[in-house]
């Protein structure tokens, strides 16, 4: 099964590591990256750019909205991401918990829905 684990993290505490720190950082992610292909569990990951260059966009009644920035006011933006393969949720964890960035923030991780593009979307539930 697939997992996506969510890598959210507060930028400014990001932006404040020295350059040192952040180097170690990046190594480690790679680090991570290439031990997760070689245990079969490395589907995909990627940083995402700050939430200063995001906009969120909103359809009501027919008229799109957009505004600067992420969907919610937090202290913890959604920084990047790791897709995996694992067998289960357990597993799953057990590898978030091996992305450095949960050091500085959380890690959601949540199931991807199999599904047959030709049929409607299941609901959450």
């Amino acid at each position: 099964m697939k997992y996506l684990c969510l890598v959210y993290a507060d930028e400014e505490r990001i932006a404040a590591l020295s350059d040192r720190e952040w180097e170690v950082l990046v190594a480690e992610n790679l680090a991570l990256c290439e031990e997760l292909r070689r245990t079969g569990h490395y589907v995909s990951a990627a940083p995402l750019d700050s939430v200063r260059t995001a906009a969120t966009v909103r359809v009501r009644h027919g008229a799109m909205a957009t505004t600067d920035g992420p969907f919610a006011e937090t202290k913890e933006q959604l920084g990047g991401y790791y897709l995996i393969e694992a067998r289960d949720l357990n597993e799953a964890i057990q590898v978030a918990g091996r992305i450095p960035g949960a050091r500085f923030g959380s890690i959601e991780v949540r199931r991807i829905r199999a599904h047959d593009p030709r049929e409607p979307w299941p609901r959450h539930g």
